[in-house]
């Protein structure tokens, strides 16, 4: 069960990749620099935040290979990681957030407003599971394994919920708003290293 919950939550990594892996598209008279300034505000943000909901993603995957583990450290693994995959989706969201609408740019508003909108709402649902694993019964085996497949069915619709988060920060980044995050050193230092690799269930 725990490399199901492994594998269930091995994505966790990805939307933060997406923010950071727009890299390719410059043209030579470049982004206003309105854009540029606030592509840094946000960039500078990511990477730290990035490091820490890839800490956890392998944390959790590195949980999931060791059978030995004591129930109550498993619980405290797992409630760790998601309270850093939710405060490292909570930053990046206030990041987006206290930037403002990305300068000159069509409907940047809405797009920012959406990322924002599935980031924090991510945050939440981490905190949420993190909640929901503090409360698992280390001392019953039985409960213990049957709140774990709990927790893993949350994961199911959180999954759905990056997804969209993802779609929301590719909407945010089209344009010259792509062109401005490409510039940013921190971004591109965020985005050369890829996220974790999933855990195989079985």
């Amino acid at each position: 069960m725990n490399k199901k919950l492994a594998a269930a939550l091995s994505g966790g990594a990805v939307m933060v990749v997406a923010l950071s892996g727009c890299t390719s598209a410059t043209k030579e008279s470049g982004p206003d620099p309105k854009l540029v300034a606030w592509a840094k505000s946000v960039c500078d943000a990511v990477p730290a935040q990035d490091a820490k909901i890839k800490a956890a993603n392998a944390q959790i995957a590195k949980t999931a290979t060791d059978g030995n583990l004591p129930p109550k450290t498993v619980r405290d693994t797992y409630a760790q990681a998601f309270q850093d995959m939710s405060d490292g989706y909570k930053a990046i969201a206030a990041a987006i957030g206290g930037a403002g609408a990305p300068p000159g740019v069509d409907d940047g508003a809405k797009r920012q407003q959406d990322a924002v909108k599935n980031l924090n709402g991510l945050s939440a649902s981490y905190a949420g599971l993190k909640k929901q694993v503090d409360g698992l019964d280390t001392k019953n085996q039985g409960k213990f394994a049957k709140g774990l497949h709990d927790v893993a069915d949350q994961t199911k619709q959180i999954g759905e919920q990056n997804n969209s988060g993802t779609e929301a920060l590719k909407r945010l980044e089209q344009g010259e708003v792509q062109q401005a995050i490409a510039q940013q050193a921190s971004c591109k230092v965020s985005a050369s290293a890829p996220p974790s690799a999933p855990a195989t269930a079985g």
